[in-house]
């Protein structure tokens, strides 16, 4: 059974498919949103430690996107005050290197070396603060390049902290709760609504936790999980009536998991149209990849390369029956986003898509020439066509066009030309992807991944390559963070969205490719998301 079936007839997405959404629910929410706004006047005037700990909450809570203009004003306050570098309490340093480097301050990790002892090494005696502990734990992975400290941090904590989460604790299960979810899904690397989701109920059990930012979050939660429950519905009606899952048996049917995914590269609810239009375009290129990998003959992918770079309907009549539905339902997707960008005066987007889908299909082609050939790339030879045919630089690309109030034409020239940054977001996915599917794809035939082309250069085992790729894929995070803290006339939002995108491959690709074999991992995730709702008193 698919969870679209799922979707559209049988499941009631939990009880909040009951909930109205109405005028009062809306007029409570904003009352706590300026009750929020308040707290955060007054921890201002308590000093920059309550401050910091209040944006870490709303953060962890999944409703900063409410105060985003507070929260930037707030942090940079801080950082141009630097009292707080000389604060001898480990989790108000490593909190504030983790915020200000997450909002792009580039500060120094030299305020760590406080915490260690004459031999160099971290204080044995830090072990005993889990909560600084944690905070500098989480604030390892805003390292770069070079930052040996952050690396000695990053070993000691994770030592420590799996030590915790090992072991009988004398520690509230909320702490244990903390220290097994960093391990698992560190915040630099997590998605927004499953961390929110999480976090809500940890906080709750803090019995000191703040009643009306805890009430707050839970009914924003709900509100945002009804808006996106109506977006899902609409977009599977849509999916239903192509009928691909019976005219296309061999693709795979996953437009839930895709506008999961989505969900993962933007959430808010400024971003309804973003999202319709990126979920689309995954779903089709889901398929697409499926004809490409496993299903067309050599003679049909040239013949559907070259329809695609054509772009004209009239090229349809070369394509074999079951490609038809495919090239048509593509042309129909991206006309649609088409007339939509021309409603709001931003056609001049188009192109840009438009120009990523005809790249993709080329590079899909060249690998499939390579199966067909049995040929085995060098490993540079192999990367330069994998960055391409993961699908990041067509998904950013597509991401920013839909996002029509702040994407420019030269925020897209600039992700045209493979930029550091989502050629990291591309290795990572290219990379964790290769790693947990290459047995599988080997098995059904497939074209040579990333550790068979390095088995085969280097005259390594498999297990040695895995090590070499799982090193790179670390050092394509510290590119991202130092591209993060790097000056840029590129909007802020729109880097957010590239990092979102390896935050996504990290969360489901740590163990498996979720994505093509959904498994309860993925669907206990979906469920978190999008069916059970927040319960309120």
């Amino acid at each position: 059974m698919s969870w679209s079936w799922l979707v559209l007839y049988g499941y009631k997405f939990g009880g909040m498919a009951c909930h109205k959404i109405d005028n009062d629910v809306e007029e409570r929410v904003e009352k706590l949103k300026q009750e929020v706004q308040r707290m955060m006047l007054v921890a201002s005037a308590d000093g920059p430690s309550h401050v910091l700990n209040l944006v870490d909450l709303i953060q962890r809570l999944g409703v900063s996107y409410h105060f985003e203009n507070e929260i930037t004003e707030a942090l940079q306050q801080i950082f141009m005050d630097d009292s707080g570098t000389y604060d001898d309490d480990l989790h108000n340093v490593a909190l504030r290197f983790r915020l200000l480097r997450q909002q792009g301050f580039n500060v120094s990790c030299d305020v760590f070396n406080k915490f260690r002892d004459i031999e160099g090494k971290f204080n044995e005696k830090l072990k005993d603060d889990v909560e600084g502990m944690l905070s500098l734990y989480e604030a390892a992975y805003l390292r770069v390049h070079g930052e040996d400290i952050l690396e000695e941090a990053l070993a000691f904590t994770t030592t420590h902290l799996q030590s915790i989460a090992s072991s009988d604790s004398h520690l509230s299960s909320r702490h244990v709760a903390l220290v097994k979810r960093a391990l698992k899904h560190p915040l630099r690397k997590s998605l927004s609504r499953l961390e929110a989701r999480h976090y809500i109920s940890i906080y709750e059990e803090d019995v000191s936790h703040d009643k009306t930012l805890l009430m707050f979050a839970k009914m924003d939660f709900n509100i945002l999980q009804k808006l996106h429950q109506q977006e899902l519905r609409r977009i599977s009606e849509w999916w239903k009536n192509l009928n691909f899952t019976t005219k296309l048996p061999f693709a795979r049917d996953r437009v839930v998991e895709g506008y999961f995914w989505v969900l993962g590269v933007y959430y808010e609810p400024q971003f309804s149209f973003a999202r319709w239009f990126l979920t689309k375009v995954i779903s089709i290129v889901t398929v697409i990849d499926d004809i490409y990998d496993a299903y067309g003959t050599l003679e049909e992918l040239e013949v559907f390369t070259h329809a695609i770079e054509r772009w004209d309907i009239k090229y349809i009549n070369q394509l074999p029956q079951y490609m038809k539905l495919v090239y048509k339902t593509l042309l129909n997707i991206y006309e649609e986003i088409e007339r939509e960008l021309t409603k709001q005066g931003r056609s001049i987007l188009f192109h840009y898509a438009k120009k990523e889908m005809k790249r993709l299909v080329q590079v899909y082609l060249v690998e499939a020439k390579w199966f067909n050939k049995n040929y085995t790339p060098t490993v540079d030879e192999y990367m330069s066509n994998a960055l391409l045919s993961c699908g990041y630089p067509l998904l950013a690309i597509t991401a920013f066009v839909g996002m029509v109030d702040i994407a420019t034409t030269e925020a897209l020239d600039w992700a045209s030309n493979d930029p550091k940054i989502l050629r990291a977001a591309s290795m990572i996915c290219r990379l964790m992807d290769d790693i947990v599917s290459h047995e599988f794809e080997q098995k059904r035939g497939h074209v040579a991944s990333a550790i068979e082309c390095y088995m085969k250069q280097n005259g390594v085992s498999e297990q040695e390559a895995r090590i070499e790729l799982n090193k790179q894929i670390v050092d394509a995070w510290k590119d991202i963070n130092e591209e993060w803290l790097r000056p840029s006339n590129v909007p802020m939002p729109l880097f957010t969205r590239v990092i979102n995108l390896a935050r996504v491959i990290d969360y489901f690709y740590k163990d498996g490719d979720e994505y093509t074999h959904v498994g309860e991992f993925m669907k206990s995730s979906i469920k978190s998301i999008l069916i059970d709702y927040v319960k309120i008193p």
